[in-house]
């Protein structure tokens, strides 16, 4: 199989993550009225884009790492909250485990390409 298709996965995932951050913090169900903060964690999701665009290898590497700790959010406020922001925890817990998936197996694809010269 193809690295490309791991590829798109991940960089879907992630811009749809970094939207529903922003979505999430600033007007669908913000921890204060008017919007909170925590719509700064989408700058977060910015730092491996360019990296994750450019296919560097290193960059999916640490980003699979890196988004455990949007998976953990996700997992703590899908538990803790009630309503749209429970729902909206949830699908961040997935939009997650996609781009796991995609960078997983973006470096895993990329290194037998490579084997194979």
């Amino acid at each position: 199989m193809s690295s490309r298709p791991f590829h798109w996965l991940a960089v879907l995932a992630l811009l749809a993550l970094i939207f529903l951050s922003l979505a999430w913090e600033l007007w669908l169900a913000p921890l204060r009225p008017g919007g909170s903060f925590l719509a700064l964690k989408a700058a977060l999701l910015l730092l491996p884009l360019m990296g994750i665009l450019k296919e560097r290898v290193y960059t999916y590497q640490w980003s699979s790492m890196f988004i455990l700790a949007f998976f953990m959010e996700g997992v703590m406020r899908g538990w803790a909250d009630r309503g749209l922001a429970q729902q909206l925890a949830l699908a961040e817990v997935a939009l997650t485990v996609l781009f796991f998936v995609g960078v997983v197996g973006y470096v895993r694809e990329k290194r037998r390409e490579l084997a194979a010269g």
